[in-house]
């Protein structure tokens, strides 16, 4: 086992985030010594960042706790062109109005994982759009796009594995990575940031971003990549049967959030706490090791700790509440979805697409004859029941995991 010096590395290594590095023996001799400024890109493609996300800006949470300086890049200018990695077909271009809002919304979630100022290792959040857009196009490819090979780009994942499955990719996204490998450039000028980090598909950008700074300043620059967080059952981490985990309390509760860490597989809740909590490692060890129903109890705990750092402590307790008063007690806790009517009844599948179990109305109706729809933990036989919401709520089951209210307004 490698044995770092460091206590950024030693961090990093004992949570099970590295999975590559760019000369570790000298990234670990820097972190002994001086405060490293490093950085992770995020483009703006949406209005909430998910839990895909989740590891990228825990390893920023790591760089900080650790001593160091996090810088949290916003792509308003590389979502104009587009990441390639991953992708069979090219990402749906957003206007400056778009990205701008996107931009908006995301802002707010670092908060919670980052402190920010003007100290040396306060986190700060730039924005490549602020140079990226001010790049004249023959400057940069004589002065940029020199030190870049096409057999060389050709030969990168996120480029290759688009051409053997026959997708187009645009020149517009092929010139991403030499835009992220400036962004590393511009950093290490502007804030002497010193380490990239990012996903395991993101190896050959840091990469070129290093040889870059090498090349035209002669900067020592390092690489650190993730592992693919993947869950016990062998599917992509941040994904459940509903759909991304948004970070955004406007595009998913803190409630069903809670429910998600809840729901983790028995062989996870270790990898989990390690990844995407602070809990003691020690507690960890011990947590991990429960058998049977007591394992259960560790999920509560992994599923409070994560909550409260994405939404607050209170908004960790009142999640864990309701779901006691929904599961252990049989009542409806007041943090389920709420549905409000007008009216003093509404038919079992109106109410089952209205709160959003069900995407229509021929999925509810599958849903009441297979048996999975409940009112106050009834079943629902028929698909043309109505219910009566004329004294008090009621409470609408879909499955076993989702709970919600009617209520007459």
């Amino acid at each position: 086992m490698t044995q770092y010096q460091s206590d950024l590395l030693r961090l990093l290594n004992d949570r099970g985030y590295i999975h590559q590095l760019t000369d570790a023996k000298a990234l670990d001799s820097l972190a002994t010594k001086s405060i490293i400024p490093g950085y992770i890109g995020f483009d703006v493609t949406a209005d909430s960042l998910h839990v895909g996300n989740l590891v990228q800006i825990m390893l920023l949470r790591r760089l900080q706790q650790a001593g160091h300086k996090p810088i949290v890049l916003m792509g308003g200018g590389t979502t104009k062109v587009g990441d390639p990695s991953g992708k069979d077909e090219m990402r749906k271009l957003l206007d400056e109005d778009g990205i701008a809002s996107n931009f908006a919304k995301i802002r707010d979630s670092f908060e919670n994982f980052l402190t920010f100022g003007d100290g040396p290792t306060d986190a700060i959040m730039v924005n490549n759009d602020d140079w990226l857009s001010k790049l004249e196009y023959i400057p940069f490819l004589r002065d940029i796009g020199r030190h870049f090979t096409i057999n060389r780009m050709l030969a990168f994942d996120s480029v290759k594995l688009r051409l053997e499955r026959e997708q187009p990719l645009t020149f517009l996204e092929f010139n991403y990575m030499i835009l992220q490998a400036y962004d590393f450039l511009e950093l290490s000028r502007k804030y002497d940031c010193k380490l990239q980090m990012g996903g395991s598909d993101q190896w050959g950008n840091i990469v070129n971003g290093i040889e870059l700074g090498r090349r035209i300043d002669g900067a020592e620059l390092f690489g650190v990549t993730t592992p693919l967080i993947t869950k016990a059952d062998g599917s992509k981490m941040g994904k459940s049967v509903d759909g991304a985990i948004w970070l955004n309390a406007d595009r998913l509760s803190p409630y069903d959030y809670w429910q998600f860490w809840r729901n983790t597989d028995d062989r996870d809740v270790g990898k989990f706490m390690r990844l995407f909590t602070d809990i003691d490692l020690n507690e960890i060890s011990r947590l991990e090791a429960l058998e049977g129903s007591d394992i259960n109890e560790a999920k509560k705990i992994l599923a409070d700790a994560a909550t409260a750092m994405a939404h607050g402590q209170s908004a960790a307790t009142d999640a864990a509440k309701t779901a006691q008063q929904t599961f252990e007690q049989g009542a409806a806790g007041g943090d389920l979805p709420l549905l409000e009517i007008s009216e003093a009844q509404i038919s079992i599948l109106e109410a089952l697409v209205g709160i959003g179990f069900c995407a229509s109305k021929g999925e509810a109706k599958r849903l009441v004859a297979g048996g999975g729809a409940r009112i106050d933990d009834e079943p629902v036989g028929d698909a043309g029941a109505m219910i009566d919401l004329a004294d008090a709520d009621r409470k609408i089951s879909a499955g076993k995991k989702k709970h919600g209210l009617l209520r007459k307004t």
